[in-house]
């Protein structure tokens, strides 16, 4: 039988115009659905604050040891889920639900501008979008500067590149949390599959 897979999925609570916020929701939701027999799946509500996101994702990466950590989080401008390609590191001067922003602005002293995940964001976009699961799905280089951004380049760096970071609209627009939680199990599915078809090749290339 195949080894269980741990995957770990959070959302954030509520911040400023959202009241509810649709990541959380969608997530709760997504745990309802799990991600079959052969993974763990693990889910977390993520504060909107600098400060705790540095102490909470190392705590997650080493308490679970995931094979992949996914992030969502929800954006008023988006009308699509979207798949957030990479995390930088500078540029995060916006209050957090505490009125604090880092004073370097930055996540990772001395850590890289950016960080890409090592997930082919354009190859999930297609074969999720050609499902026929009714949720349209794009891909995006720049994930906001602010505590999603935040959190993604610092899960990046914290588990080598093995993150994901998915933007959703907010509820109702046009999708219900049924309906985003379908497309995060479907995304993650479909992310699971690309990396163990990636580690196989790897190992091929290593067994020759």
């Amino acid at each position: 039988m195949a080894e269980k897979k741990t995957v770990i999925v959070t959302g954030f609570e509520p911040f400023g115009e959202h009241a509810v916020n649709a990541s959380w929701v969608a997530v709760q939701e997504l745990e309802k659905l799990g991600l079959g027999q052969n993974v763990d799946l693990h889910v977390s509500e993520v504060p909107v604050e600098y400060q705790a996101v540095q102490n909470l994702l190392p705590s997650l990466w080493k308490q679970y040891h995931p094979q992949l950590v996914v992030h969502v989080g929800v954006s008023g401008m988006a009308t699509t889920v979207t798949l957030e390609k990479c995390g930088h590191n500078h540029g995060y001067s916006r209050l957090d639900n505490c009125n604090f922003y880092p004073g370097s602005e930055c996540c990772m002293d001395g850590g890289p501008e950016c960080i890409h995940s090592v997930i082919d964001m354009d190859a999930i976009c297609k074969r999720v979008n050609s499902s026929g699961l009714g949720v349209t799905l794009s891909v995006s280089k720049d994930a906001g500067r602010y505590l999603c951004e935040y959190t993604y380049y610092t899960s990046l760096y914290l588990g080598k590149g093995r993150s994901a970071f998915v933007h959703v609209p907010p509820l109702g627009k046009p999708y219900s949390a049924e309906e985003l939680a379908q497309a995060l199990r479907a995304v993650i599915l479909e992310m699971l599959e690309l990396m163990e078809h990636n580690t196989e090749k790897q190992l091929c290339q290593h067994g020759q």
